[in-house]
């Protein structure tokens, strides 16, 4: 098991939970926002232990700051990088390689705000909508070289403090995501009333859609 991240103690605390467990682990720290360093580590590990299960879950939900009318250039770039450049480019280069191994599975984490344009998340949102297609559109690529790609869009999920309206336990999603992934679903919507969400923005008028989107405050 490879565990890719950022924070080392986090990465090591985790490690040594799974060895615990009865498992092989090893860490690499790795920051999203160097997209070429990440697709190099990727292709090194992948030549020394190739990749059969690879669960993208990255992502950075930074939103307006107090007083703000938009976002600043600099947050929006940072998080299209976190949020779906490199996630995208290191999941079609896994695609590739597992392709031509003959099988594979891949899982990309967005967000049920995927479907909504949020005025306070514009560069969040977005780029999660941006994976959600992008995913999609690399699973029917994919899909006949035995190499299955899962997106899953979770809604609020954290600790056992329910502190949102309809937020479930981060266990939880876990245990639907590989569910999912192993079972080789197009996408996985958690909780499912989000779907009904979605639903709502496609189908009411853009003026009454406008206004609720206004509406809204960050949770």
């Amino acid at each position: 098991m490879a565990i890719w991240g950022r924070n080392k103690a986090a990465l090591t605390e985790l490690a040594a939970q799974c060895r615990e467990a009865g498992a092989e682990a090893e860490i690499c720290i790795l920051d999203l926002s160097d997209t070429n360093s990440a697709l190099l580590a990727l292709v090194t590990q992948d030549q020394t232990d190739p990749f059969d299960i690879a669960l993208l879950v990255a992502g950075q939900g930074d939103t307006l700051p107090p007083g703000a009318l938009t976002e600043d250039p600099s947050q929006v770039v940072r998080l299209a990088q976190t949020n779906f450049v490199t996630p995208a480019a290191m999941a079609s280069l896994l695609a590739e390689r597992m392709a031509a191994r003959g099988g594979g599975r891949i899982a990309l984490v967005g967000t049920a705000a995927a479907s909504h344009s949020l005025p306070f998340a514009a560069s969040y949102a977005g780029g999660k909508a941006g994976l959600a297609r992008f995913s999609d559109a690399l699973r029917l690529a994919v899909s006949k070289r035995g190499v299955s790609v899962t997106l899953i869009s979770p809604g609020f999920f954290g600790g056992k403090v329910r502190s949102r309206p309809g937020e479930i336990a981060a266990g939880e999603v876990a245990e639907q995501m590989i569910a999912a992934v192993m079972n080789g679903r197009a996408e996985l919507v958690v909780p499912r009333w989000f779907l009904l969400l979605r639903w709502l923005d496609r189908l009411l008028p853009r003026l009454l859609r406008d206004r609720i989107m206004l509406c809204l405050r960050l949770p």
